[in-house]
This record gives structure tokens, C-alpha cells and sequence, in this order.
């Protein structure tokens, strides 16, 4: 079963949402082949990124409500495993160079160990993966070699598919991460609880491939 994940590497519920399907996958036994695709909740973010704080206020109103915000987001990581470190990120960046690692990394077959080292570093060490040293490592965290990934980061190759692939996300109707999309046919958005992406693999299990469908239609 082909399962396209769209999703950016600064968006916590994206990481939440990784884990509960994969607590989801644990519990049946489906063989699925699983794509990380790019999305960028920020396109016109500058290349250097910006204050997180700052942003995050701007973006939310107050101090307070981004407070609230990361409390509620805390306590949904702390139920999957994850210790959100939000105080230690000092910058929201530019996530092009994230996804053109997460594409480089599927090339090498290890698109999703390169993930999961993207939001540990960012995440939960806090970590800056706009800085193309931190992507480095993270690259290697993953199994990628280091001195072919860092000669990978140093260009740009890439930079332009992980534009177009985010644009069209958007035409499709994808507005916010995560989204899931099983046999290019049922979409899950955001982080659902894994007894929804469950009854979501025994659907698109039952269905099986119909090439006649345009666009992914909501699953749950």
C-alpha cells in the first residue's frame, strides 16, 4: 500500500502525527511504502529564517496564546514519547533545504530515518535545521554519508521540485500538516489517533487501486 506523507519539518504536529501512525502500523500487519512529500507552511520565509519568538507571536497575537499553544502541543507530545523543548529553538527557518535533505535521503532509502532525525534536532534539542551543519548531521543520524551529503547541501539541487511539489499540495486543497494520502485515493488530515489511520488501511485495502480518481477525497 503506497502512503504519501505531506508535511513540514517545523510543524509539531507533523512529528506527533509520525508517530501515532507508526503506532498504527505496529498494530496491523499491512505492507505499506511510505514517501515523505515537501509542504511549507511559510514560502516566502527568509533564507536565514527568523526570531521564533518573534514570529510566533505575530503570528498568534500574544505571548500568552502562543503559550497556551505549546502547553497543549506538550502534553500531546509527552502521550507519543516526545519531550518538546520549545524555549531551547531560538529561530523558525527556511525549510527548502530540510526537504531537499528529505529527498536526497529517499534516493539513498533512508527518507525516514532522515525525518525522524530532523524533528529530534529541531524538536527536542533544539536545533537550527536551517543551518546546512545541523541538516549535515542530521543527514548522517539517518544513515546518509557525511561527506556526500554535506557536498549534497552545499548546492542546490532540488530547491525547485520542493517549491513545485508545495505548490501544487496547495492546488490539491492542502492547507495544513500533516496529510496523509493512501493509494493516492483517501486523505487523513492532521494528527489522528491510530485507531483512524487503522480503519483508513483496511479501506484502502478493500478498495484497492482505482486509477480513475483525480484527487485524494477526505478519509477521516
Amino acid at each position: 500500500m503506497q502512503v504519501a506523507i505531506v508535511s513540514d519539518t517545523i510543524c509539531p504536529w507533523c512529528y506527533i502525527g509520525k508517530r501515532r501512525f507508526e503506532r498504527a502500523r505496529a498494530g496491523r500487519p499491512v505492507d505499506l511504502a511510505v514517501e515523505w512529500r515537501p509542504f511549507q507552511l511559510n514560502p516566502d520565509m527568509p533564507a536565514d529564517g527568523v526570531d521564533r519568538q518573534r514570529y510566533m507571536v505575530a503570528k498568534f497575537g500574544s505571548e500568552e496564546r502562543v503559550a497556551e499553544i505549546f502547553s497543549a502541543i506538550e502534553q500531546a507530545g509527552e502521550s507519543e514519547g516526545i519531550q518538546f523543548v520549545f524555549d531551547r529553538i531560538a529561530r523558525t527557518p527556511n525549510t527548502v533545504d530540510s526537504h531537499r535533505l528529505i529527498e536526497y535521503a529517499g534516493q539513498q532509502g533512508v527518507q525516514d530515518q532522515v525525518v525522524e532525525a530532523l524533528f529530534r534536532r529541531y524538536f527536542e534539542q533544539g536545533e537550527d535545521i536551517g543551518d546546512r551543519a545541523v541538516l549535515a548531521a542530521a543527514g548522517v543520524d539517518g544513515g546518509l554519508d557525511q561527506e556526500s551529503v554535506g557536498s549534497f547541501l552545499a548546492g542546490t539541487d532540488g530547491a525547485e521540485h520542493v517549491r513545485r511539489e508545495s505548490e501544487a499540495a496547495s492546488r490539491m486543497g492542502i492547507s495544513g500538516v500533516p496529510c496523509f494520502i493512501f493509494e493516492g485515493k483517501y486523505a487523513v488530515s492532521g494528527a489522528q489517533p491510530p485507531d483512524v489511520f487503522e480503519r483508513v488501511f483496511e479501506l484502502a485495502a478493500a478498495a484497492g487501486t482505482d486509477d480513475s480518481a483525480d484527487s485524494p477525497r477526505p478519509a477521516a
